[in-house]
């Protein structure tokens, strides 16, 4: 009997297993810790380390709880290239189930594009939330995702050296690119694209590392030309962070970095690869801090240089070895069981963070009146108040869950 997707007919030479798929709880529940850290921005520990300076347990939490200024990471950072990451892994996952389904190459392909349209328009349209008119920007987590899932997809769907073909090429490619675009010169000023001398001197480079400096760079200079095509409040000269469109680039570096460990886990299954996450991992933290300490690529999760690729790419195979380990090779399951209930359920996660907070927060302003969560003191009411918030977040999860409402893209 031919097979519904036959090389000969559809083109690709290598087609994901027909096998049945079984759910994999650690990547579950690593996404599900990852979703918690994005909705636990509402406990505003940086607010409550400010109300106890010199406590340096609210210090650690709070830095770990915001983005670096520049170059580093804290906790914070690894959250989008996590998610990023995951996107990759379910692939294979993704692809087998729809394939068991009856889906045929084409179709499946269909779907792909029409995620990654969705993934892109939900992704401006959060982010247009507080604008007077659609606010056209495309570093948000969902846009950079949406760009590049078609190139993951078509990935998918070929063998494994094509994978890793492709991200030498992303990384190096995206490397060279910013390498030969011009640095500012000795005059430039820096405060014409929202550098002030003291951001400058603090973490701008000088010498080659010059060419990933904030705001002066060839994604910049490309945001400058392409954002401005779109109908704007104002003309876009900078992005205040520093964020770029041109970020989905590396960022697909990412992805295909949970690719390969999606196939790993679905080779091995029902055993789990320790040995090639573990070595993954150390082998993408010493390659991104190597480049980064020889000036040749720092690492900046704000612009996704490929160093950062590499670097936060290692930290997520270290991450989910962890969880694999603990999960289905220990077998210690059940305290996982909330990560997995927002684990599965990512997308509504996201946007019950964006939707809900301001709903929530004046509803208990209405009912408990403005002063309630004091009764700690003024300085952990932040704490308090978001911890409230985020416990509703996850009751609303938790119903979603029990009812099987999944919100799927």
């Amino acid at each position: 009997m031919s097979s519904v997707l036959e090389p000969a007919t559809l083109g690709p030479p290598s087609t994901p297993s027909r096998a049945p798929v079984a759910r994999n709880v650690a990547v579950d529940a690593y996404r599900g810790i990852v979703m918690l850290l994005m909705m636990a921005e509402v406990l505003q520990f940086s607010r409550v380390a400010q109300a106890f300076p010199g406590n340096w347990f609210w210090r650690v939490l709070a830095y770990n709880q915001t983005h670096v200024e520049w170059a580093g990471c804290s906790l914070h950072d690894l959250i989008q290239p996590s998610f990023s990451f995951l996107v990759g892994v379910a692939l294979p996952y993704s692809l087998t189930s729809r394939l068991a389904k009856g889906g045929t190459f084409w179709k499946l392909l269909a779907h792909a594009l029409w995620r990654a349209f969705l993934l892109a328009a939900l992704g401006i349209f959060l982010r247009s939330m507080d604008h007077t008119q659609t606010y056209f920007t495309m570093e948000d987590t969902l846009t950079q995702i949406g760009f590049g899932y078609p190139f993951l997809f078509l990935l998918g769907f070929r063998p494994p050296r094509w994978a890793w073909a492709a991200l030498g090429v992303v990384l190096t490619g995206y490397w060279l690119a910013w390498a030969l675009y011009p640095v500012a010169g000795p005059n430039f000023d820096w405060q014409s694209v929202g550098v002030t001398a003291a951001w400058h001197a603090q973490h701008n480079y000088t010498g080659f590392a010059a060419h990933w400096n904030k705001n002066y760079n060839l994604g910049n200079a490309f945001d400058q030309w392409f954002l401005n095509l779109f109908p704007r409040e104002t003309p876009f000269v900078y992005n205040e962070g520093g964020y770029l469109t041109l970020s989905f680039i590396p960022t697909l570096g990412t992805m295909i970095l949970g690719l390969i460990a999606g196939r790993w886990l679905r080779a091995a299954a029902p055993k789990t690869p320790m040995k090639q996450l573990l070595v993954a991992g150390a082998v993408g933290l010493a390659a991104g801090l190597l480049f980064h300490y020889t000036h040749i690529c720092p690492v900046v999760k704000r612009i996704w240089t490929p160093s950062w690729t590499l670097f936060s790419g290692g930290a997520c195979f270290l991450w989910l070895a962890g969880f694999s380990w603990v999960i289905e090779i220990k077998r210690y399951k059940a305290w996982a069981f909330p990560l997995v209930v927002i684990g599965m359920n990512s997308i509504a996660a996201y946007c019950i963070a964006h939707f809900l907070e301001e709903f929530i927060l004046s509803t208990f302003r209405i009912h408990l009146g403005p002063h309630f969560f004091q009764f700690l003191g003024a300085g952990l009411e932040p704490l308090l108040l978001g911890a409230a918030v985020l416990s509703c977040y996850c009751l609303v999860l938790f119903w979603m869950y029990r009812r099987k409402l999944f919100l799927k893209i």
